[in-house]
């Protein structure tokens, strides 16, 4: 009886004690410091997880960036000379907001490419439905009803409705 119970105490003693964590500490000493590397932080793009900012990461290497940008920080370079580090070192991707390069053109300005593209197919489009009337949709095999069809079906009407 006494080695059923062990299972039940573990288990409740890995639930009391995961219970007890808490939000880790801020690593800086100073708090004006922390928030300028998170600002920072925000700005670029977590390697590994790849659609969260360094800032937002748990993985080791946005921990890892986080130290350098606050060593960085602290020796006292600027923001833009860190961004350019983080470019040079892990390519254009790390950051959130690319530049404004040669090679980032189509990045930037290819939505707006194709959102011109498809309002002129539109107008387009527009334009060539306007001319057409209903009657030149018809064939030439399809003529018009001639007088005695529309009155034999006015007729085949008349007998169905009650």
């Amino acid at each position: 009886m006494r080695w059923r119970a062990w299972p039940m105490l573990l288990t409740l003693a890995l639930c009391v004690f995961s219970a007890q964590a808490r939000e880790a500490p801020l690593l800086a000493s100073d708090p004006v410091l922390e928030a300028r590397v998170m600002e920072l932080a925000q700005e670029l793009r977590c390697l590994v997880c790849q659609n969260e900012t360094i800032a937002a990461s748990q993985a080791d290497l946005a921990l890892d960036l986080r130290q350098q940008i606050r060593q960085q920080l602290a020796v006292g370079r600027t923001p833009q000379q860190i961004r350019d580090y983080m470019a040079d070192r892990y390519g254009e991707f790390v950051l959130y907001r690319p530049r404004f390069e040669p090679h980032t053109w189509l990045l930037w300005l290819g939505p707006f490419v194709l959102w011109l593209f498809g309002a002129w197919l539109l107008l387009r489009h527009l334009r060539a439905g306007r001319g057409k009337t209903p009657a030149a949709d018809i064939d030439a095999e399809s003529a018009p009803l001639a007088a005695a069809d529309v009155r034999r079906a006015c007729a085949l009407l008349q007998k169905g409705a009650p």
